[in-house]
C-alpha cells in the first residue's frame, strides 16, 4: 500500500521553503524537465540505448543531488540543532535508498 493511502507520521512531514529556496528548486526542476525532453527526443530519434541510459542516469543524479543537498542544509541541520538526532538515522536510510 502506498504511504499516502493511510495515516503515518511520514505522510505529515512538510518542508517550509523560503522564496529563494523555492525559486532555486523550481529553476533546477525546470532544467531537469528540459533534460527529460532531450531524452525523449533521443528515444524518438532511435538513439543508441547506452547513450539514452547515460542521460537518464545523469538527470536522475542531478535531481537527487539537488534535493539531497537542500534536505541536509535545512531539514537535517534544523532537526539536529533542535536535538532530534533521529534525523541522522533518517538521512542514512535515505542515502542507502539512493545508492541502490
Amino acid at each position: 500500500m502506498d504511504c499516502c493511502n493511510h495515516q503515518c507520521e511520514a505522510c505529515h512531514k512538510h518542508k517550509e521553503r523560503t522564496p529563494e529556496e523555492m525559486k532555486a528548486l523550481i529553476n533546477r526542476l525546470n532544467r531537469i524537465e528540459g533534460q527529460v525532453r532531450g531524452i525523449r527526443g533521443m528515444v524518438e530519434n532511435s538513439a543508441y540505448c547506452p547513450d539514452i541510459l547515460t542521460q537518464v542516469a545523469a538527470t536522475s543524479a542531478a535531481l537527487n543531488a539537488e534535493l539531497l543537498a537542500s534536505h541536509i542544509r535545512s531539514c537535517v541541520a534544523d532537526d539536529i540543532r533542535a536535538g532530534h538526532d533521529e534525523a541522522i538515522d533518517e538521512l542514512v536510510q535515505t542515502l542507502q535508498k539512493l545508492m541502490k
